[in-house]
């Protein structure tokens, strides 16, 4: 534990990436595999995860996430997205998932499923995204934790531009949007943010124990 307390001391937002290296595939794979297992609300993951490696890719990505560098100079970019939508076949497909891999019965499964289909029937699709948006969010903190955990540097950003994302990537023709972006790769030696140390409110300020031991 004490280990783990000092990975995530030791990871921050990277500044530059060396450009030069690039992550291995089993660090990909680790990063793909923690994705997909992260937590979501219903378990629906109405998430998705882009990885980018093409160079020439990144680097039109660069004017699309306002000159930041390191989505050009990171090994990877992964951009997590949400799905617009959330349809009854959506949910079906799901439901007959669990049956697939858990063999539960329909007479369990019916009751919880039309309550589900219930409850987004009832949603807009602005309250959709607001929720798979959330969603996502639970993915970025998973996949930083990952990564301090492989001592492979990241940098997660929202200032980008996600229509031009989604337009460069595909992602709308998918029915999708990009939420995040998170650069991974190697921080640089002369990123001198490295060497920063790390600002955080003291746990007195952050942690509230009820009741109060004290």
């Amino acid at each position: 534990m004490e280990e783990f307390i000092k990975n995530l001391e030791w990871r921050y937002a990277v500044k530059k990436f060396d450009e030069k290296r690039m992550l291995p595939d089993s660090d990909i794979a680790v990063l793909k595999k923690s994705f997909n297992l992260t937590a979501t609300s219903f378990g629906l993951q109405p998430i998705r995860l882009v990885v980018v490696s093409d160079k020439e890719l990144q680097q039109k990505l660069l004017p699309l996430s306002y000159g930041q560098k390191q989505v050009a100079q990171a090994s990877h970019v992964l951009v997590l997205c949400i799905e617009k939508e959330i349809t009854p076949d959506y949910i079906s497909a799901y439901f007959k998932t669990i049956k697939q891999v858990r063999g539960t019965s329909d007479e369990i499964l019916e009751p919880y499923k039309e309550q589900m289909l219930a409850t987004f029937a009832g949603w807009d699709q602005k309250q959709v995204e607001e929720w798979a948006r959330n969603q996502a969010y639970l993915a970025l903190g998973n996949l930083l934790t990952i990564c301090a955990f492989r001592k492979i540097d990241s940098c997660p950003m929202e200032g980008f531009m996600p229509s031009g994302y989604d337009e460069l990537l595909g992602l709308d023709k998918r029915g999708l949007s990009s939420v995040l972006v998170l650069p991974v790769g190697y921080r640089a030696e002369d990123d001198m943010f490295s060497g920063f140390k790390k600002v955080r409110r003291s746990m007195d300020k952050t942690i509230i124990h009820i009741p109060d031991p004290s």
